[in-house]
């Protein structure tokens, strides 16, 4: 199934909405909605919604630690331990 099987006008989600949610419940991809032949919203289910955050936010600190290694705020793994010990005891 394509993509162009799941872009339907707002009416289809106004007259099918508890039909869309169950699919959507059922593992269906997300469901683009056009208004006046414009894409303006994605409908998925709460689940997809979870994972997709998680990994946005998983990749937001990937790019985080490239950007500290690029800059190179970085320190080795070796001596970890003492230095942690050292803040601890200040």
């Amino acid at each position: 199934m394509g993509l162009e099987t799941r872009i339907k006008p707002i009416s289809y989600l106004k007259a099918h909405s508890a039909e869309v949610i169950r699919d959507l419940g059922e593992g269906a991809p997300p469901l683009i909605i056009t208004q006046n032949g414009e894409a303006k919203a994605v409908i998925q289910d709460v689940a997809s919604y979870a994972a997709t955050q998680e990994l946005l936010a998983l990749l937001k600190l990937l790019a985080m630690a490239r950007d500290d290694m690029t800059a190179g705020r970085v320190q080795p793994l070796l001596g970890l331990k003492e230095r942690i010990r050292k803040r601890a005891a200040q």
